[in-house]
């Protein structure tokens, strides 16, 4: 007989399965997962502004 797996949901932070409404199985996930966010928002402001640097840099030598 094929064993039937319970309906369940997948965390979007660390994959294991579990029942519930929310994305994140516990509150460290969820915080994990906010930390990541965080870091790569910096990350894509930190490239917009050395793009705009460069930009200036390069209109200003022509």
């Amino acid at each position: 007989m094929v064993e039937r797996i319970p309906q369940h949901r997948h965390c979007h932070s660390c994959g294991r399965a579990f029942t519930g409404n929310d994305d994140f199985c516990n509150d460290d996930c969820k915080g994990q997962s906010k930390e990541v966010v965080k870091s790569k928002k910096r990350q894509l402001m930190m490239l917009w502004g050395v793009s705009a640097l460069v930009l200036v840099a390069v209109l200003w030598v022509m």
